[in-house]
């Protein structure tokens, strides 16, 4: 899809491109760290390259290597690996009115190659489902340009990670680029009030909950996190004359 001639003719094509092409560098030092991590944790190269190809979520990557390499249940390694990616529900659901009048392949592509920060450029950029074909077919040029640069960023990183792993030092501090590329999307997202709350409540049971084994405190952090601003957003819904609800 990211090379479709037509998509490529769409001025917007190129728009999402310049946007991605802003953060890229961070993208890239998460996959390089990811590459590294995964080879460091314990997996076979082959291993690393497969997960980086066919997984290609960053976060459940991270979630779930330690898990693999510890030897922890099949379910609890799914359980993390879908907690930390219950976002792309919200994601899928919000972008749903854009995107069903593709056919269902385009849509399974286009759910695969979608990440946070293509997310939060995209509604950015388009708040509302084009009602033309034209206007569809700007959006859908929007959303490959940028998911294009993102994809090649995180996966040419990830790869590199993964073939110098046994050349590359761990006191270079990977990690902690890997962190900053990560609290850099979550500063772009946290643009409102329930969401800094959401990240505030994630934050503090995460710590509070490091103790527990398997990584669990991932399971805790969101489920706290989801509760609470639910709680929140019940709370609060009645006093909203408009009767919307706001995130």
């Amino acid at each position: 899809m990211f090379f479709q001639k037509e998509l490529r003719r769409q001025p917007e094509f190129w728009e999402g491109v310049r946007d991605q092409s802003h953060v890229s560098m961070g993208i890239a030092a998460w996959g390089l760290m990811t590459g590294v991590a995964m080879v460091k944790s314990g997996l076979s190269v082959l291993e690393a390259v497969l997960m980086t190809l066919i997984v290609f979520a960053g976060s459940a990557q991270l979630a779930s290597v330690p898990m693999l390499v510890g030897g922890a249940p099949v379910w609890v390694i799914v359980a993390a690996a879908f907690c930390v990616n219950l976002r792309f529900v919200v994601f899928s659901a919000h972008l749903r009115p854009y995107m069903m009048h593709l056919p269902l392949w385009q849509r399974l592509v286009s759910g695969y190659v979608m990440v946070d920060l293509t997310y939060v450029f995209f509604t950015r950029r388009f708040p509302v489902p084009g009602k033309t074909p034209e206007e569809r077919l700007s959006q859908q040029a929007y959303m490959m340009g940028n998911c294009a640069i993102n994809y090649l960023a995180w996966m040419g990183a990830s790869l590199v990670g993964i073939a110098l792993s046994n050349v590359i030092p761990t006191a270079w501090g990977l990690g902690f680029a890997g962190i900053l590329a990560l609290v850099g999307v979550l500063a772009s997202m946290a643009n409102s009030g329930l969401r800094v709350v959401s990240v505030g409540v994630s934050g503090a049971a995460a710590v509070a909950a490091w103790a527990l084994p398997l990584k669990l405190n991932i399971v805790v952090a969101i489920a706290s996190a989801v509760a609470v601003c639910l709680v929140i957003e019940a709370v609060r819904a009645p006093r909203d004359p408009s009767g919307a609800q706001r995130v």
